[in-house]
């Protein structure tokens, strides 16, 4: 076998026990590592009250400015990181991400103020990236032929982490507050970068430097058949998905007239979003690739625009569940066809580069996503946002149709 850069990819005989193994542990790893972070998610604008800031107006421009934060950094990083996952190899870089996003969420339940916790955010892009990192992982060990299946399950991981970690974090959070649950969801981050640096198996060969030379700059990842589409790809995606991010916690509280469990309540939301995403996306990474990855997110993405202009209409928390619900199956198979994507178009010694740029686009879209979000919801009120998001994420369907597969 060709021992270029990674570990070589499993056939359907030899290496199968090891690369089920591994994709076995990293989908536990990664489920642990988004419910860590996820844990969160339902009450980030309610903290930031907490911690100074009074102004109802400026509540979501700083939720928004938090979002963003940690993305912006991880737009800078996430090429670094994947540059560096090439030469030394994928399974450190996961424990790295693990560990940093351990540290920085446990000191955000002892800031005393939202300058701190900005701070933290960004320290938190710059060393993380959890999912860029386990998705590089996996793909090197896994078979050609059951990429979709193997990205779809790992975004089942992703999906049953945002299922479970807002709902748990947000019951937790109104029943011992805040702080304690930010403490709480670096500890699972923490449990999950152990189970990664004992479980996972990597059997990386670090290349010599005509095989460095041999898989490509940057450069010449991007000038690729296609891939440059799929850039803008992830970021208009991603760029459209988190404008409505930072709005989504004060827009339940608004459609319910919510006064008490607010977290709790938006953390149920959030958490059957994602347990109706997880049962499709690894059916849908199946079905794409026995009837293309293209067509498969083409569909995807139009009926997830749908869907977020029946956010935009609802008028209770009861309509908004079903909605989240819609939503949920819709969006599942939207991430586990564009990595797929991804795998196809790129020689898999070069797979860090290439995870590393898209997670850059990625990232740059939750950059200005909570920004223009939060902004929007400032100045147009808290449902014209979701018809923006809408209209955006179907212009993404423009680049998907130019790419080469």
């Amino acid at each position: 076998m060709n021992p270029t850069a990674t570990v070589s990819p499993a056939s359907d005989g030899e290496g199968t026990s090891t690369w089920r193994s591994t994709l076995g542990v990293m989908f536990l790893a990664q489920l642990l590592s988004i419910v860590g972070f996820s844990f969160v998610l339902p009450f980030i604008p309610f903290y930031v009250r907490e911690i100074g800031v009074t102004d109802e107006k400026l509540v979501p421009v700083w939720a928004g400015i938090l979002g963003a934060a940690s993305s912006l950094t991880m737009t800078i990083f996430a090429p670094i990181w994947g540059w560096l996952s090439d030469r030394y190899g994928r399974k450190v870089m996961v424990e790295r991400a693990m560990f940093a996003g351990a540290l920085t969420t446990m000191a955000m339940g002892a800031v005393g103020n939202v300058y701190q916790l900005l701070i933290l955010r960004l320290l938190n892009g710059a060393f993380t990236g959890t999912i860029a990192a386990s998705i590089s992982l996996v793909s090197s060990v896994l078979p050609g032929a059951k990429l979709g299946f193997g990205l779809g399950l790992m975004q089942v991981a992703v999906f049953l982490g945002m299922t479970m970690g807002p709902w748990i974090g947000g019951i937790i959070a109104d029943i011992v507050g805040y702080r304690l649950t930010f403490i709480a969801g670096g500890g699972i981050l923490l449990a999950g970068g152990i189970l990664v640096m004992i479980g996972a198996k990597e059997k990386f060969i670090r290349p010599s430097a005509a095989e460095l030379k041999k898989s490509g700059s940057i450069r010449t990842i991007v000038a690729l058949p296609g891939f440059a589409s799929l850039m803008a790809v992830f970021f208009l995606f991603n760029f459209s998905i988190h404008i409505a991010i930072p709005i989504v916690p004060l827009f339940i509280e608004e459609v319910g007239n919510l006064k008490t469990k607010v977290a709790s309540t938006t953390g149920l939301l959030f958490a059957v979003t994602g347990a109706a995403a997880s049962i499709s996306a690894a059916g849908i990474g199946y079905l794409s690739d026995r009837k293309g990855h293209k067509r498969v997110l083409v569909f995807s993405l139009l009926i997830t625009a749908v869907m977020w202009i029946a956010h935009a209409l609802a008028q209770s928390i009861q309509q908004l569940l079903v909605v989240r619900i819609v939503f949920g199956l819709a969006a599942g198979g939207n991430l586990p066809t564009m990595n797929a994507l991804v795998g196809k178009l790129t020689p898999r010694e070069s797979y860090g580069k290439a995870y590393g740029l898209t997670s850059s686009m990625t990232c740059l879209g939750m950059t200005l996503g909570p920004l223009a979000g939060g902004i929007m919801a400032s100045c147009m009120g808290y449902r014209w946002p979701f018809v923006v998001v809408s209209l955006l994420l179907s212009l993404v369907v423009i680049p998907v149709i130019l790419s080469e597969k």
